[in-house]
């Protein structure tokens, strides 16, 4: 096949998997504090506090916000099924976007969040609703974003990308435009004098385009975070950041709401304690995406694991 065909092929798979929509989801940063909530209405909190008494839960409900990001609906929902299984709590999972998460638990419509990047990529969040959260701990430890290749693509730093340009079709392969990722990849490009354009696509789009680039061993860089699947599925390294555009390597924090300790102390308790190993939290993420449900899959695991779950409840 030509250069010229291939390149049509792939348009058609993006095309086809966005219109599945296929969520092969990852662990990225998103946008900053100036987002508006407004903008999401159907998936903005309703009015009732954290707990409502009209739950079907023995205790009330727990209301856990959560973005789209793979990590993020892993670990949400192994806390979701440890809230309502063994704490007795009817527990909802709310999905919204990153403004409307960290706004929803400062005003106590949401009662925690399980992602927190802390403390250089979700700083701004942080400097406008720091006050109004309690920092509940450390989920997982070593979380980074940055540029990733193959690990057959012969070059290990930022710097080199331009010698090889024409050898990455000098493109990036990105994310969602708006992305926190994609916004460091913007000033990645004007700090380092990158003759590269950067592709808005999906996480979905560009792992799609990541197994076809390994598939035919082609040179391909994306935008990339862990934890992620794909650095389970494929050999990856990130390109060393000696500018430091994307930052040092980050811890995942929980933060809830203000009281939640003594509305539900259990949860609180809980919160203080979980905290996930690199392949803990990839296994959860790979059984959902190997389509199993999230919900399901976070039960899945926590059967096999109830070990680990007990040392959480102590």
């Amino acid at each position: 096949m030509s250069v010229k065909g291939k390149k049509i092929a792939v348009v058609v798979t993006l095309m086809l998997l966005f219109s599945l929509g296929l969520m092969f989801g990852g662990c990225t940063p998103a946008e900053g504090p100036a987002d508006n909530p407004a903008d999401n209405s159907a998936d903005t909190p309703d009015e009732n506090s954290g707990i409502s008494e009209e739950s079907s839960g023995e205790k009330g409900k727990i209301k856990i916000g959560y973005v789209m990001w793979a990590c993020a609906e892993a670990s949400t929902h192994i806390a979701q099924a440890v809230v309502m299984d063994y704490l007795g709590y009817d527990a909802e999972a709310i999905s919204l976007e990153v403004g409307g998460m960290y706004s929803g638990i400062a005003n106590g419509d949401l009662d925690f969040q399980t992602t927190a990047w802390l403390p250089i990529t979700h700083k701004e969040y942080m400097d406008t609703y720091g006050d109004e959260l309690v920092d509940y701990g450390v989920l997982y430890e070593g979380a980074r974003i940055g540029l990733v290749v193959p690990t057959y693509v012969d070059i290990d730093s930022i710097e080199e990308m331009n010698e090889y340009a024409d050898k990455f079709d000098g493109r990036i392969t990105g994310i969602d435009g708006g992305a926190g990722i994609m916004m460091a990849t913007e000033k990645a490009i004007d700090e380092y004098g990158l003759n590269f354009d950067l592709l808005e696509s999906s996480d979905v789009a560009m792992t799609a385009a990541l197994a076809d680039a390994v598939m035919e061993e082609e040179w391909i860089v994306v935008t990339g975070w862990t934890p992620h699947w794909k650095f389970a599925r494929y050999d990856l390294k990130f390109l060393e950041d000696p500018k430091k555009i994307y930052g040092d390597v980050e811890n995942i924090h929980v933060l809830g709401r203000q009281g939640l300790d003594e509305d539900a102390p259990e949860v609180a308790s809980f919160l203080e304690n979980f905290y996930l190993e690199p392949e803990q939290l990839g296994e959860v993420i790979g059984i959902i995406a190997d389509g199993e449900e999230p919900l399901a899959a976070a039960r899945q695991w926590i059967a096999a694991n109830e070990d680990v779950v007990e040392g959480w409840l102590q």
